[in-house]
């Protein structure tokens, strides 16, 4: 492993969530790092949103169905300026409002709570039927795990998306071939997983998660047909750009992470702690 495929933006981001995860000592580090640019990328060139009107009516829809994966969420929250940046140091503080998984109503910016695994698809897709009924031209997006599409419900979402044709919809799966605690293949296989989206009635592509020029080229061809939802399956590694982490399900979610390790991992990336 080295970092030489994560520009710098990259490495100072996940030193930034390395800094929040020093309040808690304990969060889904491996998840974040997977999808990290992803998020990056929608947030950067992709999402029409308002962060000094977080409920704008016409604004695109986000939903992180991978909740644990929030740190990277928030920290771009907090980039954009929907929420303020002291609120990232007081992460799964009683006196903050960013938990472990995201939360609606609560957190600027969140258009749904999510960890409980298999549901952000069907919210995505009754936003998505929503848009259509109200004459509006909103996009909808919904980040899920590979081991989140081990539920049956994330599939029956897909069959509602296809036979509506709901080409305002995307779904993009982190696809790091590693769950909780163990590999995909080990845990339920779910190749051929392209053909799979393909026979929901999803148009498909796939790209290097952590290569940003790649994301950006692959989001501004959306949709990918006019009359299909779209499928955007995101190659990644879990735990990218720290060598203890990569495909480590022990790093799945992290507790009690000790002053040495954050000092070898902010080295990692080449800061200072």
């Amino acid at each position: 492993m080295n970092n030489s495929s994560l520009d710098q933006r990259s490495r100072e981001q996940r030193r930034d969530i390395l800094r929040i995860l020093e309040v808690a000592r304990r969060g889904h580090i491996g998840s974040t790092f997977s999808l990290l640019e992803i998020v990056r990328v929608l947030y950067d060139h992709v999402l029409q949103v308002d962060p000094l009107n977080p409920r704008w009516p016409d604004r695109d829809r986000f939903i992180l169905s991978k909740g644990h994966g929030c740190l990277a969420l928030y920290l771009m929250l907090a980039e954009k300026g929907f929420i303020p940046r002291e609120e990232l140091g007081r992460f799964c503080r009683f006196e903050g409002i960013l938990g472990g998984h995201p939360e609606y109503g609560k957190v600027p910016g969140v258009e749904a709570s999510t960890g409980a695994l298999g549901h952000g698809l069907s919210i995505g897709v009754g936003m998505a039927l929503a848009a259509r009924i109200d004459h509006k031209a909103y996009r909808v997006f919904v980040l899920t795990g590979d081991g989140e599409c081990d539920e049956g419900s994330v599939w029956e979402a897909a069959l509602s998306a296809g036979k509506h044709k709901l080409s305002r919809l995307t779904v993009i799966v982190d696809y790091n071939k590693m769950q909780s605690y163990g590999s995909t293949a080990e845990v339920q296989e779910l190749e051929p997983f392209v053909d799979k989206w393909r026979s929901f009635g999803f148009a498909v592509r796939e790209v290097d998660g952590h290569d940003v020029p790649a994301l950006e080229g692959v989001f501004g061809t959306l949709p990918f047909e006019a009359d299909r939802p779209s499928a955007v399956i995101c190659h990644t590694v879990k735990g990218k750009g720290m060598a203890a982490m990569e495909n480590n399900p022990d790093w799945h979610h992290k507790s009690k992470i000790s002053d040495e390790e954050f000092t070898r991992l902010y080295a990692e990336l080449g800061f200072p702690r």
